[in-house]
């Protein structure tokens, strides 16, 4: 299906990205990946195999998109798939968030995607996908996730105004929408398989379809928004969230 592609996506080491990179490749794709701890994304990269290219960066800094679209262009030359993956999730009451935890959600979530694009856009082939990762949150209202349902709607307005900027370049832009997804970013770091196994539980009882949602869920959604089936969508956030949203 993508036999011969070329993709990116940031935040690679674990959870949704780790699992996309996994299922680009399978389908034909090779992959590069993109995080800031160096211990994961070399775990990752051995994972994925060994003609993975695995780049530390942090999306949040110029400096680290300039050379991850550095050596995207010394080892793929091309590229036609970009999974805007990374970004942070944390609460942020009215009442006692500060300014430095504003800064951090908009950089990474907000700034860093969109330099995320930017950045490669001089080695996106034409008629390439781009994906982008939004939330089932910038739909509702929830308490205490303001700045992370801001930041999430944001992203969806990308997807828009920038499918209309790169449409004479063939290149599409579509959002996948994830609602809550078994992933590490929901793990506390000290916390046991225990408490971790009893909150998968209890989220998923919240869910309509009776569980929490896995890494794959979304994956599937981003091969297909990669590949040619999905060629006449456009600017669209598939939402994939067991009902959240809409039940």
């Amino acid at each position: 299906m993508l036999k011969g592609k070329m993709a990116l996506i940031t935040g690679g080491a674990s959870g949704i990205g780790f699992t996309a990179a996994r299922m680009l490749k399978e389908n034909g794709a090779r992959v590069a990946i993109t995080g800031t701890n160096v211990d994961k994304l070399d775990a990752a990269r051995l994972a994925l195999g060994d003609d993975t290219v695995a780049i530390q960066a942090d999306i949040s800094r110029m400096a680290d998109q300039e050379a991850t679209r550095s050596e995207l262009q010394q080892e793929f030359g091309k590229l036609d798939i970009l999974f805007a993956n990374a970004g942070v999730a944390f609460n942020t009451p009215l009442g006692d968030t500060d300014e430095a935890m504003y800064h951090r959600m908009m950089d990474v979530n907000v700034k860093g995607t969109f330099f995320s694009v930017q950045s490669v856009l001089p080695l996106m082939s034409q008629g390439g996908s781009i994906i982008l990762n939004t939330s089932w949150l910038n739909q509702i209202g929830t308490p205490k996730k303001a700045l992370l349902s801001a930041s999430k709607a944001a992203v969806r307005s990308f997807a828009r105004v920038m499918s209309a900027e790169l449409i004479d370049r063939g290149i599409r832009v579509n959002c996948v929408s994830p609602g809550t997804i078994e992933t590490p970013i929901h793990r506390g770091k000290d916390e046991t398989d225990e408490h971790f196994k009893a909150y998968v539980e209890r989220i998923g009882q919240q869910v309509p379809v009776g569980r929490m949602g896995k890494p794959e869920d979304i994956a599937s959604a981003v091969v297909f928004l990669a590949s040619d089936a999905s060629s006449y969508m456009l600017g669209t956030e598939m939402v994939i969230d067991g009902g959240r949203a809409e039940l």
